[in-house]
């Protein structure tokens, strides 16, 4: 079974926790699909011990898949080798841990889904580069680029989009003031508006709710995909 949720913050009581979804859903073989802010590879100086809890969720026996959003150490994610995985991209973190790559299609379980991550961090007067913020939060013209490529190889068709943030349209209806991501937004923008989609979750805003156009926003809810 493949379920996809919202932003884990590198909260390990997700994955400790029986009162969460995670660890009281998950069994063996099933994949998760977590919509960015993954953030357990994140603070340098907590290293040893941040790959010491993905060496806990190594053991585990279900798949971590996750896109990147805007609260990442990036340089950290890098480090790890590039493999493909199901058609497409990935940092290998574990080997049941995999970073998606930006605008990767991927073949799962007879299913195909578009993978866009980024996001900006409306907080980052807050915080500090190389330390807490990354420029690479949001994506560059190389990524744009090869989403563009790898959804008309597949002839703008999927069956699921997974996505940090959302297209301008749904991003005007939640937070019709919100600007400095808005070329992403209308990246995602194109997205909805020529590629085929049954559904798309979504991550970043930290809310629970379906929207519209077969969109939803995903925190702490475990969805099942049929």
């Amino acid at each position: 079974m493949i379920y996809v949720t919202g932003d884990t913050h590198g909260d390990r009581e997700r994955w400790r926790n029986p009162r969460y979804g995670l660890n009281g859903v998950l069994k063996q073989g099933d994949i998760v699909i977590v919509c960015g802010d993954f953030q357990y590879l994140y603070d340098n100086e907590k290293r040893e011990d941040e790959e010491c809890f993905l060496d806990e969720l190594s053991k585990q026996p279900y798949t971590i898949l996750f896109c990147d959003g805007n609260h990442e150490n990036f340089p950290r994610i890098y480090e790890h080798p590039i493999e493909m995985f199901c058609g497409g991209k990935v940092h290998k973190i574990r080997q049941n841990v995999l970073h998606l790559m930006r605008g990767q299609v991927y073949e799962i379980q007879e299913s195909t889904f578009f993978v866009m991550g980024g996001g900006y961090s409306i907080d980052k007067r807050n915080r500090m580069e190389g330390i807490s913020w990354w420029p690479q939060e949001m994506p560059n013209d190389e990524e744009y680029e090869e989403a563009r490529n790898n959804l008309k190889s597949h002839d703008y068709k999927v069956d699921y989009i997974i996505t940090h943030t959302a297209p301008e349209s749904t991003m005007h209806v939640i937070a019709p003031e919100y600007e400095p991501e808005k070329r992403l937004n209308d990246f995602l923008q194109w997205v909805q508006d020529n590629v085929s989609y049954k559904q798309w979750y979504l991550g970043h805003l930290h809310i629970e709710r379906a929207i519209w156009k077969k969109q939803t926003v995903l925190w702490f809810g475990v969805v099942p995909l049929s």
